[in-house]
């Protein structure tokens, strides 16, 4: 199982770090069965992230028809006017990041990941935002920081107050320290509990609330 963690300038670097170093220790866990790496849409590169002086180096180019995984950060810098995207921002805010994200050769890839039978996107925090931006996820079911929830809801996605949801192909977190719940989910969706349990006995982490999926009764008001 190949997982690609994609990185883009000024992407944040704990929802990169957080579910890669998770996702790592599950393949250590489970020798063979998972492969991690970083990619860039434009390839192998230094990519800057959005919190000071910190760069990762992608070591190949995103590609849907290999991955079995797909995992997309947000981006990190001044909050902005998250609910409104046509408000003035600086250059180095979260939407302005987001902005000229949209505007490299990464949303045609997502849209090809999300096209493909058998491929999962999961998000991180802000991560939702860039498919929902791009128009990729138009009445489904995500999470994102709860500052983004507005954003989320004016592009047609379906915003859930929720640290992890599940919609089959689509698993995605919500604030930034969410990243270690999504990758503890994603190990035991696709490898099993005992191994989640084993890295997270590792990282000294238990996983928060439960994992919202369109499943079971409705709940009734309370």
């Amino acid at each position: 199982m190949l997982c690609q963690i994609v990185l883009f300038d000024g992407f944040d670097p704990l929802d990169v770090i957080a579910p890669y170093e998770v996702l790592h220790a599950g393949s250590m866990a489970a020798p063979g069965a998972l492969r991690v790496e970083l990619v860039s849409a434009e390839g192998p590169r230094e990519v800057p992230g959005g919190a000071g002086p910190i760069s990762l180096r992608a070591t190949a180019r995103l590609d849907p028809r290999s991955a079995d995984l797909v995992l997309v950060p947000g981006a990190a810098g001044p909050l902005g006017d998250l609910s409104d995207p046509d408000a003035p921002v600086n250059a180095d805010s979260i939407p302005a990041l987001l902005g000229r994200a949209l505007e490299t050769g990464l949303p045609a890839l997502l849209k090809d990941a999300l096209d493909r039978p058998g491929l999962t996107v999961a998000t991180v925090c802000g991560g939702s935002l860039v498919l929902a931006m791009a128009g990729l996820i138009e009445g489904r079911p995500v999470t994102t920081h709860h500052l983004g929830r507005d954003l989320l809801d004016a592009t047609g996605a379906v915003a859930i107050d929720a640290r992890v949801v599940d919609d089959g192909d689509l698993v995605t977190g919500a604030g930034v320290t969410s990243g270690l719940d999504l990758g503890l989910y994603l190990l035991e969706r696709e490898l099993g509990p005992r191994i989640a349990h084993a890295v997270e006995q590792l990282f000294a982490h238990e996983r928060r609330g439960t994992v919202w999926q369109a499943s079971g009764p409705v709940p009734a008001a309370f």
